[in-house]
């Protein structure tokens, strides 16, 4: 009584196409199927467009950009903090 058996779901499934018909079940169908493409596509732009701002705030400022010469690099001792206290 807890569970449905392949009869009782086959019952269910000739009576909801009887009630509603085939042509609404194929329209909610194809609703529901671009509703979850959508969904994906959405989660798909979401997650291209974290990784741009990540890749943006993780830029590496010591690699030269393509088109750098040599003598426009200036290179620089790093500062420690007993540099920056005294």
């Amino acid at each position: 009584m807890g569970s449905f058996s392949l009869i009782h779901w086959a019952i269910l499934l000739v009576v909801v196409v009887l009630v509603f018909g085939t042509a609404k079940l194929k329209n909610a169908g194809k609703d529901l199927g671009g509703a979850v493409k959508g969904f994906k596509d959405a989660v798909k732009d979401e997650n291209t467009a974290h990784e741009n701002k990540h890749r943006v705030l993780n830029h590496d400022a010591s690699q030269p950009t393509p088109g750098t010469k040599v003598d426009d690099i200036q290179v620089t001792q790093p500062v420690n903090d007993d540099q920056r206290n005294s």
